[in-house]
C-alpha cells in the first residue's frame, strides 16, 4: 500500500492537474453520502469537529476522509487540521494508499476555490484579498494565481505580526505578497476576496464590496460560523460548491436563508452546473459574484486518485 507524507502529498498534486482533476470530477460525477459531521468537546476550548466523508466511482476507487478540526490548535503552534484518505480499488476493496488528509484538504480546498474562479472571477482579475493567515491560505493564493493573472496579494489576519509572517512566506513562494493592515481598505481595492477563517462573526462587508469583484468564502463550515454579512449576500450572485453542503452547513448561506434575505432559488448554481455548461457564470463585467465552499467528499477522491496515480506513474 501506498502511503504519502505531507510533503508527498504536495508534490503529487500540482496546481494545474488538481484544479483540473476536480473539475472532471464535478462534470462527471460519483457516489457521495452525506458525510458524518460531529462536534467533540474539548474542555477549556471551543469545540473540535470530526468529519467522516466517502465517495466512490462505482467499479473504478473508493474512499473516506477521516479529519479533525481542533480551532484552539493555534494557541498550541499546531495546525488546526489532522487527517488521513484512506484510497480502495472500487472492484476489489484492495487498499491502495494512504493520503496525508491535512495537504490533501489544503489542496483540494484551494484547488476548488479557484475553479470556481475560472467561471467567476472576472477575466482580468489582478488582485487578492487573503483574509486568514493558516495553512489554507497560502494554498489559496498559489490555486488562484493559477486561473488568474494575479499580480499583487495582500494578506490580513487579526494578528498583524502572524500576516506578515504569511506575507514573507508567501514572498518565499514567489509571490508579490504583503500584510494588511486595514480590511476595509483591503477589501474596497481587490478584485477577488478569498476569506479562510474559523469566524463566528461576519467579516466582509457589502458595502466594501466594489463592482465586479469576486468574493470567495472557504471558511466558516458550520451554521453558526459566519464570514460576509447579510448585505454582501444580498448584493452578491451567489454560487455553492454544493447543494446538499452550503445549504445546510455553511453559516453564509444557512442564517441568510433563515432569516428570510435569501431564497434558494436565489442561488444562482453549484460548481457541477457551472462546469457542466448547465448553468454560465459571471454575466459582465461588474457583477458582483459570491461562491460559498463547505467541502465535498468527491474533491478529496478525485485529489487522492490524482496522487496516487502520479505517484505510481513515476515508480513504475
Amino acid at each position: 500500500m501506498l502511503v504519502l507524507n505531507e510533503d508527498e502529498t504536495r508534490n503529487a498534486l500540482a496546481w494545474p492537474q488538481l484544479i483540473e482533476a476536480i473539475e472532471t470530477m464535478f462534470r462527471t460525477g460519483c457516489e457521495m453520502p452525506v458525510r458524518h459531521h460531529h462536534d467533540v468537546a474539548v474542555p477549556g476550548e471551543r469545540d473540535a469537529t470530526l468529519l467522516m466523508m466517502p465517495a466512490w466511482v462505482p467499479g473504478s476507487y473508493m474512499g473516506v476522509k477521516i479529519l479533525s478540526v481542533f480551532p484552539d490548535n493555534s494557541t498550541r503552534a499546531l495546525p488546526a487540521i489532522f487527517g488521513t484518505y484512506l484510497l480502495s480499488s472500487g472492484k476489489t476493496g484492495e487498499m491502495l494508499a494512504a493520503v496525508e488528509g491535512g495537504e490533501l484538504t489544503a489542496r483540494r480546498t484551494a484547488a476548488t476555490s479557484a475553479l470556481a474562479a475560472k467561471y467567476l472571477a472576472r477575466p482580468d482579475a489582478s488582485s487578492i484579498l487573503m483574509v486568514g493567515t493558516g495553512r489554507l491560505s497560502l494554498n489559496l493564493m498559489q490555486a488562484h494565481a493559477t486561473v488568474r493573472n494575479i499580480s499583487t496579494f495582500h494578506i490580513w489576519g487579526r494578528n498583524m505580526a502572524s500576516a506578515e509572517k504569511a506575507a514573507a512566506d508567501a514572498r518565499q513562494m514567489g509571490l508579490n505578497a504583503f500584510a494588511c493592515a486595514d480590511l476595509e481598505v483591503g477589501a474596497r481595492d481587490a478584485d477577488i476576496i478569498s476569506c479562510a477563517t474559523l469566524s463566528n462573526e461576519p467579516l466582509i462587508r457589502g458595502a466594501w464590496l466594489k463592482p465586479g469583484a469576486h468574493l470567495d468564502l472557504v471558511g466558516a463550515f458550520k451554521p453558526s460560523m459566519r464570514e460576509s454579512d447579510d448585505a454582501a449576500v444580498q448584493l452578491a450572485s451567489v454560487y455553492v460548491d454544493t447543494f446538499d453542503g452550503a445549504l445546510k452547513e455553511g453559516g453564509d448561506i444557512v442564517q441568510p436563508l433563515e432569516a428570510g434575505l435569501l431564497q434558494r432559488e436565489d442561488i444562482k448554481a453549484e460548481l457541477a452546473d457551472l462546469v457542466s455548461g448547465r448553468q454560465k457564470g459571471r454575466d459582465n463585467d461588474n457583477e458582483i459574484t459570491l461562491f460559498k465552499s463547505v467541502g465535498a467528499a468527491l474533491e478529496d477522491l478525485a485529489g487522492a486518485i490524482l496522487a496516487y496515480e502520479s505517484v505510481t506513474r513515476r515508480t513504475n
